[in-house]
This record gives structure tokens, sequence and C-alpha cells, in this order.
């Protein structure tokens, strides 16, 4: 394949990586308070939503592995992707808050038992035998850029949607404003479905006679190698660190006494420092080794971690706190480009990859089930500086549990080599 067909390959992959999650989780977001107003929903019930969401994708993961082996990625890619987009459809009504559950369970199918196995399928053969770490760290630190620049400009489009002093919008202009945007972002996803049929080169092994079908043989394969119960073990550990992010804007409010905007512009330093962690940790991956990238990153999550649950930190140690929160981030983003890239070592077949990712997600991001709940108990429990330092020891312990995965991890692959 030629360099220029290899670029659009990873870029179309890491747009539709991205791009595929716009409506579900980007949007409400970006746009939080103004979808609790249009939708009259309060946090709870959007966050039942969510949910609903995360529990029919504990399913999706598993029952979407064995699909990623069978068909081509790039058709299950497509098909995801303009399914997801016409959920913007009906989003796009304002449906009641019954009709908007429904419809979150129905994203969990479109965007993980069709999208999530083959995108790292797709993504491992585009890294082939030597660049597994470059492969996941630019899909990683692609999508954070993405993400980033996609919330700009959805901010600046809606800005433009409402009248010059925005505060005076009536509740009819915003929900306008509101759906015009989802429309924008339906369409930009099914976009998305297009490139990745144009781009996506058409040697995947489901294209030709090397289809396999669809039996419990592949799970009973995988299940029975030890390194993907680690790797499984990695990703739940680096996930719970993932999941912590979203506590960095209310540390520093409420520790640190910075004001709402303060404290939400130090948060998005966190998201800026995805694309350089992911990136150049995918890239010194393939120098050292993904299984001692990771082991590394873990070390660095958790002397970060521990500083913010040491309750070291205090009003108005602002550089101190951004310092300790870019260490943690580097460790969180990091270990995002990696813990997929670690399948090459882990002597996963290439044949057999959506099957073990999909084995390996449905215990890697089972935070998403508890982290929320768990981050909340704490924080509420024991109001103020005590239940931030409660929820970074939880972040410690599970990155120092990751570090011992990590070791083992490699010590496993050693003795099969």
């Amino acid at each position: 394949m030629s360099d220029a067909r290899r670029g659009m390959s990873i870029t179309a992959l890491i747009i539709a990586g991205e791009s595929v999650f716009l409506l579900p989780f980007v949007l409400a977001r970006v746009f939080r308070p103004t979808l609790l107003e249009v939708f009259d929903l309060t946090n709870l019930e959007l966050g039942t939503a969510f949910s609903v969401y995360g529990v029919v994708a504990m399913a999706a993961y598993f029952f979407g592995g064995p699909l990623a082996d069978r068909f081509p990625a790039r058709i299950l890619l497509a098909v995801a992707l303009v399914s997801t987009a016409a959920g913007g459809l009906v989003m796009m009504t304002v449906p009641s808050l019954s009709t908007l559950v429904v419809l979150y369970a129905y994203w969990g199918i479109t965007t993980i038992a069709l999208f999530w196995a083959p995108l790292i399928r797709a993504t491992r053969q585009w890294g082939g035998e030597d660049e597994q770490g470059r492969a996941f760290g630019l899909l990683d630190g692609g999508r954070g850029l993405l993400a980033a620049l996609m919330g700009s400009m959805m901010v600046l489009l809606f800005a433009g949607l409402l009248p010059a002093d925005s505060e005076t919008a009536s509740l009819a202009e915003r929900t306008e404003a509101l759906r015009r945007i989802i429309l924008v972002l339906s369409a930009v996803t099914c976009a998305a479905a297009v490139l990745v049929l144009l781009a996506l080169p058409h040697n995947d092994p489901a294209e030709g006679g090397e289809r396999r079908k669809l039996s419990l043989q592949g799970v009973a394969r995988v299940a029975a190698m030890p390194s993907v119960w680690l790797q499984a073990a990695i990703i739940l550990c680096a996930y719970v660190g993932f999941k912590a992010i979203d506590d960095f804007s209310l540390y520093a409010n409420q520790v640190v006494g910075l004001d709402q905007v303060d404290a939400a512009k130090a948060g998005v330093v966190s998201l800026w420092v995805r694309p350089v962690a992911a990136i150049g940790a995918g890239l010194l991956a393939d120098r050292i080794g993904a299984s001692t990238m990771t082991a590394s990153s873990f070390a660095v999550l958790a002397g970060g971690s521990l500083v913010l649950a040491s309750g070291l930190i205090g009003a108005g140690m602002l550089w101190m706190f951004l310092l300790t929160m870019v260490c943690c981030s580097m460790g969180i983003f990091a270990l995002r480009g990696l813990y997929f890239a670690i399948m090459r070592e882990g002597k996963i077949p290439m044949a057999y990859t959506g099957t073990a990712v999909g084995l390996v997600s449905v215990i890697g991001y089972t935070p998403d089930v508890f982290m929320g709940p768990l981050m909340g108990y704490l924080l509420d429990q024991s109001p103020g500086a005590a239940g931030h330092q409660h929820v970074f020891w939880v972040v410690t312990g599970f990155a120092l549990l990751g570090l011992i995965a990590s070791l083992c991890f490699a010590r496993v692959i050693r003795k099969t080599d």
C-alpha cells in the first residue's frame, strides 16, 4: 500500500472513530446546559440514558467481536455510522425521556456492536507487524484532536445561530439552534461513512475467501490465552483513570479555589494533552515495546494521582495543580493509545482480533458502569477536599494494579517467545 493510501486509511479511521460518538456523547459534553433545558431533563434523567447505553454496550462489546472477524471492517463501520446518524434525525424531534432512553440503547448497538471491534481490527491491520504503537497512538491522539476541534466549531456555529446577546435568546431559539447542530452532526457522521468506504482498503481477509463462520470456537481460543485476561485488566485500570478526568475541573474549583470559568479552562488543558501523549507514547512503544511503555505510563499515572490524593495541593496552588494534572493526563492518555497496541505482543492472532477486542472490552470498560456512581458517592459523602482525595486514592490503587498487570503481561509474553 502506498504512503498516500495508508495516510488516507488512518485519517478515515480517526474521523470515523470520533464521528460515531458525536451525537451520543460530544453533543451532551459541549452543550449540556442547553440540552437539559431544551429536552426538559434533569441531570439524573440524562444520566439514566447514559446508563442504559452503558448496559447495552456491555453486551454489544461481546457480540460485536465475532462480527468483526466475520465481515469486512469498512462495511461494518459504514453501516454503524449511517445507523448512528439516523438516530440524530430522531433526536432532532426533541423526543420524550422514554424515547431518548430507547435512542441511547439503540446507539449502544450501532456504536459498539457494529463499530468498536471493527475499528480496532482495522487499526491493528494498518499498523502491521512493526507499527502497532504508532497506529493506536495516531488513532487516539487524532480522535482527541478532532474532538477538540469539533467542539470548538460547534460552539462557534451555535453562537452564530443565536442573537448577538445569547443570554436573551428564547427557549424556541435555543431549541432551533440545537436542532441545527444535531443535523450538522448527523451529516458529518454520514460523511464519515462515505469516507470509510472510499479510503479503507479492500484487502480485509473477510472480503475474500477467508471469512469465518460465527461460532464460539474463536471465543474459546481467545479466552484460553492469559495475555487476553491481563490485557482486560490493563484496560480496566487505565479506564478508571480516564473516567477520573471528569473530576479535574471540580477539583480546581473546590480545592484550588478557582472560579467556575477558570476551573473549566483548567479542565480543558487535560484534553489538549491527549493528542501529544497518545501519539508520543505510541511512537515510543514501537521502539521500546508496548508492554514496557504501558508499565511506565501506569507509573506516571500512579505518581500524579498520589499527589492529588495526598492533600499536598491546597488553595491557591494553581501551578502545582496544573503540573500534577498534566502528569496524570500524560499517563491516562498514553495508556489510551497503548492498551490495544499490546495485542501483537500478546500473540493474539489477527484473525481473532475482533473476538479478543469484544472479550477484553466487556471487562475493561466496566468503569463506565461503576466509576460514575462511585465518584459521586465519595464526593457527596466527604464534601470538599477530602472527597476529591478519596477519588484519587481509588485512581492510585487502580494505577498500581495496572502496573502489576503490565509487568505480569510482559512476563507472560517473554515465556511464550
